[in-house]
């Protein structure tokens, strides 16, 4: 291996950051860390009419979230352009590229009649002087064959015959992916190319203008394993959860979201599911990467981020949540919130939240004037024979006892056994009474946080509204 590996990150800007994007990001980053070597972030924007910035700001933001910092770039293929306009005289000079003015369907007729699969036709040999509405295609050798040593895969063989002369400037001069690509990467002095399988089909034509443009040696190739769904179909960008910005937007932990990448393809010694990234990038080796398809779990994802979340300070947990407890994320007024009262909630939200986002609705309750009632839940706790009389007697047992979570839970307990209720049965109208759900946070602790005025002022405002039959509108959920 070189003394110093250079690997490249080279996304195109036409949709948001895809998962798979980030895990080849990850595992470049990964491996330039392990090695010593260097990260490179190109952007690979020449497609005018499918690229938006938006799309630039969205990968760049996202590999800041996730931590791989470039140590070159971002580099901005369009702006190379005069330099992939000199690659393609060398390429006409060399006579390794010539003109053609054939239309699609005319090559498929010719390549369906000749003996040779993938010939072209006669433009071969007409030649075509390069110009407007003519596109520069390779020629392909027909008896050769190209190596792709890939140190995933070994040595993947393609046999010329079945490549076709493949275009590389467009009929209105534009360069394409392909020769773009290889010049890059030839200029930039990558040594090594890790991306994604799909990618594999195209790699013979890479190496061959990678040797047209005259340099004698190659980058090391490695392949990385497809992402699929449940389905074991390719993840489709259509049909699945594919974008990191939507689980960014949903609260999962980027430590967390990147530790889950890295395990898409890649096992630490010891079939370990939580790695720290210091051990990630002490261990990480390409020729533990697996070449058989990883699936993309999203539910092992969340009891990833859910372990990440479960081991954050509870400060550190407090400060995750900003984003999801201001407005518009959170249901309550900006002046409702108070930080002092989600700190106290903050270690009983801290056991139970997978993502962040989940944290508005457990606390909720606590920073609006009366509680976000889930009909469901109404209807589950209210519609007992002694829903009345359990919040009755809360409301008189819980003005005159300690305001401490234990005392309030003995004088629930107390309540239901005088029903002949189990406690679970006890609490539940109180617990949809003051918090609008049957699941949330502890029950007893929250109403300590709450406070006694407030939690009897809703007791009693819900024993008034079951006297009156009321249930909250249909359709609502919490």
């Amino acid at each position: 291996m070189p003394a110093v590996p250079r690997v490249r990150f080279a996304p195109s800007p036409t949709g948001f950051f895809h998962v798979g994007s980030a895990r080849t990001a990850l595992f470049n980053w990964l491996f330039a860390r392990h090695n010593g070597g260097v990260f490179i972030l190109r952007i690979e924007d020449t497609d005018e009419a499918r690229n938006r910035e938006e799309w630039v700001e969205g990968i760049v933001s996202a590999m800041s979230w996730l931590g791989l910092d470039a140590d070159e770039g971002p580099f901005r293929q369009s702006q190379r352009r005069p330099r992939h306009a000199a690659a393609v005289d060398t390429l006409v000079a060399g006579g390794h590229v010539y003109a053609c003015d054939c239309s699609r369907e005319e090559i498929a007729r010719r390549t369906a009649g000749n003996a040779t699969p993938g010939y072209d036709g006669h433009c071969r040999d007409r030649g075509l002087v390069p110009g407007p509405g003519r596109v520069l295609r390779f020629r392909v050798d027909r008896a050769g064959r190209t190596v792709v040593p890939d140190l995933i895969r070994g040595d993947v063989v393609f046999a010329h015959e079945a490549i076709e002369d493949f275009v590389v400037v467009k009929s209105d001069g534009q360069p394409l992916f392909l020769l773009a690509n290889a010049v890059d990467d030839l200029d930039m002095g990558i040594t090594h190319v890790i991306r994604g399988e799909d990618l594999l089909p195209s790699t013979p034509k890479g190496i061959m203008l990678w040797q047209a443009l005259g340099d004698a040696g190659l980058p090391q190739f490695a392949h990385l394993p497809m992402l699929v769904n449940e389905r074991r179909k390719k993840l489709s960008k259509r049909h699945d959860p594919v974008a990191v910005e939507q689980y960014r937007a949903e609260g999962y932990l980027p430590e967390a979201f990147r530790n889950y990448l890295a395990l898409l393809g890649w096992s630490p010694a010891g079939d370990r599911e939580i790695v720290p990234l210091d051990e990630m990038i002490a261990t990480f080796d390409l020729a533990q990467v697996h070449h058989a398809p990883a699936f993309f779990d999203v539910k092992k994802l969340a009891y990833v981020n859910g372990e990440y979340v479960r081991h954050m300070s509870v400060e550190g947990f407090a400060e995750a949540c900003a984003p999801w407890l201001r407005p518009p994320s959170a249901p309550w007024e900006p002046d409702a919130f108070s930080a002092k009262v989600f700190a106290r909630l903050a270690p009983l939200a801290q056991e139970r939240v997978v993502r962040l986002e989940e944290v508005t609705a457990l606390v909720d309750f606590a920073f609006v004037d009366e509680p976000l009632f889930d009909l469901a839940s109404w209807d589950k706790a209210m519609g007992t024979p002694i829903a009345g009389s359990i919040l009755g007697s809360a409301s008189g047992a819980f003005a005159t006892c300690a305001w401490e979570a234990a005392a309030l839970k003995d004088a629930t307990a107390a309540i239901g056994e005088s029903v002949g209720a189990k406690l679970a049965k006890a609490q539940a109208p109180v617990r949809v009474a003051v918090t609008g759900r049957t699941v949330g946070l502890p029950l007893f602790e929250s109403l300590e946080v709450l406070g006694r005025e407030r939690v009897i002022e809703r007791l009693d405002r819900a024993i008034e509204r079951l006297a009156a039959g009321w249930r909250p509108p249909e359709g609502t959920t919490a």
